[in-house]
This record gives structure tokens, sequence and C-alpha cells, in this order.
């Protein structure tokens, strides 16, 4: 098991927790859209979304090398 490996469970398992201690229903407001849902469901969704962001761009600038 290497380092990075162990760093990414470390980062997950603190992810986890800062996710689970929020559960407060927040309303977001962009443009005319207004949404209601957990905040538990916002922040792992931008998470995630960080998570494919930084791994596709990763990739990409890569293969430029």
């Amino acid at each position: 098991m290497n380092s990075k490996w162990i760093f990414c469970v470390i980062s997950g398992f603190l992810v986890l927790l800062v996710i689970i201690q929020n559960t407060q229903v927040i309303k977001l407001q962009i443009l005319f859209w207004h949404l209601s849902a957990s905040r538990i469901l916002f922040l792992a969704l931008v998470f995630i979304l960080g998570l494919v962001l930084g791994f596709a761009l990763g990739r990409r600038s890569r293969r430029r090398f």
C-alpha cells in the first residue's frame, strides 16, 4: 500500500465525517431555480464534481508531455 492510497483513504474518511455532520435542509437559489435539499447532498455533489474535474484535468495535462 503506497502513501498516495493512504492519503486518499484518509481524505475520503474526513470528507465523509464532514458530510455526515451537516444534515440540515438548505435552500439554494440560482437565477430562477429554487432548490431545497439536505446539505449532505450538496456537499457530496460538489465533492464528486471536484473529483471528476480533477481527474479529467489531470489526465489531460499528462497527455501533453
